[in-house]
């Protein structure tokens, strides 16, 4: 089992920052690829980010490149989420999760990831 706890979420005004962090407790943190994901109710839970074990390699949706950073400390076993320029659609219950794998690929879909955090809100004020 591996256990996952966000935090870092809050009330922010537009064009503001965040980072979120997601500790991971119970299993290697470098055997496992991270994500982190999104949900506002009534929709699907939506990716934002992915990385690989090593961190070598990501990905992010198109919706936050250039505005959204995900990286991982595995000596800390945690993945963070850096997001700036923060808009009022950013809004949404943020979600790490993790994958097992030995590769170095970064993971996208949410149905391949074996673990999920409880989530932590942020909202971006107009």
């Amino acid at each position: 089992q591996v256990q996952l706890v966000e935090s870092g979420g809050g009330l922010v005004q537009a064009g503001g920052s965040l980072r979120l962090s997601c500790a991971a407790s119970g299993r290697t943190f470098s055997n496992y690829a991270m994500g982190w994901f999104r949900q506002t109710p009534g929709k699907e839970r939506e990716f934002v980010a992915a990385i690989s074990v090593s961190g070598g390699n990501t990905n992010s949706a198109d919706s936050v490149k250039g505005r959204f950073t995900i990286f991982r400390n595995n000596a800390k076993n945690t993945v963070y989420l850096q997001m700036n320029s923060l808009k009022p659609e950013d809004t949404a219950v943020y979600y790490c999760a993790a994958k097992y794998s030995r590769g170095s690929y970064y993971v996208p879909s949410k149905y391949e990831y074996d673990y999920w955090g409880q989530g932590t809100q942020v909202t971006v004020s107009s």
